[in-house]
């Protein structure tokens, strides 16, 4: 297989609509347990995962392991985060809160080496030696990594979505994904994605997308909801996160097992 090509776009490539989930556990096993147990894509989340480079570094190559395609979502729209988690291997990765057409161009720069005759041009840093060109051994590495990237704009709040259209349009955006946790948070239901206005929202985006032709997916925290998020029209989706999993089946193991837990007590005759 080729390294330059990119998994996740193959995957959005695919008839079936490809199913992820959240790296929130911020380890290597966790991820590579993840990776093995038949998701097709995995957000390795560095916004709100307490993790560094290094961290994310070894999370790459654990993941690098299984079937699973890594998609990094980066702390902030930033040009020196961008190019550091290009050179660790990522070439899928997530721009959270993009707000305009403005903010997606500066995005879509920053994962662009520069080249002649770019319609945004390319303000990525260059290394030949990483492990995004396999420390040196491929040899056109530099001439093709612009086109091994996929960008994946969030759009988190009701002025982001506004601007669906407009922030789509951008050359090198691949992708959009609504945020539906700051989308509902944006519009007043903070914590309830489920509300009548947040869904919506969430389905006027989906339809707007399909309209224009461009993936659009989303995020849901149970197999009922994402189910919905399907039926709207979602390309692509992923269901909770590694941390969420763990707690709600805990509790539910813990839930079950209270009652047998409970110590008999004999209070005589009285």
């Amino acid at each position: 297989m080729d390294i330059l090509d990119n998994r996740f776009r193959a995957l959005l490539a695919d008839k079936a609509v490809p199913l992820g989930s959240w790296l929130m556990a911020g380890t290597p096993v966790t991820a590579e347990a993840m990776g093995c147990a038949g998701f097709d894509w995995l957000v390795l989340d560095m916004e709100h995962v307490p993790i560094d480079y290094q961290d994310a570094y070894q999370i790459l190559q654990a993941l690098g392991g299984t079937p699973a395609c890594p998609v990094v979502r980066l702390a902030w729209n930033d040009l020196v985060q961008i190019k550091r988690a290009l050179d660790i291997g990522a070439q899928t990765l997530m721009f959270p809160f993009v707000e305009n057409a403005t903010e997606a161009r500066s995005a879509v720069a920053a994962t662009r080496y520069p080249q002649p005759g770019q319609a945004i041009p390319g303000t990525r840093g260059f290394a030949a030696m990483h492990r995004a060109s396999r420390y040196g051994t491929v040899p056109d590495y530099a001439t093709r990594a612009n086109g091994a990237v996929f960008s994946i704009i969030q759009l988190e709040t009701p002025a982001a979505l506004a601007q669906l259209e407009e922030i789509a349009a951008v050359e090198g955006v691949d992708a959009l994904f609504v945020g539906p946790g700051d989308l509902s948070a944006a519009m007043g239901h903070i914590g309830n994605i489920g509300h009548p206005d947040v869904q919506a929202a969430i389905a006027d985006a989906a339809r707007r997308a399909r309209a224009i032709g461009k993936p659009i997916g989303i995020v849901g925290p149970s197999p009922e909801m994402v189910h919905t998020f399907i039926h709207y029209g979602y390309d692509y989706v992923a269901i909770a996160s590694d941390m969420g999993m763990m707690m709600r089946q805990a509790n539910a193991f813990i839930t079950a097992l209270k009652p047998s837990l409970a110590k008999a007590l004999d209070t005589g005759a009285y």
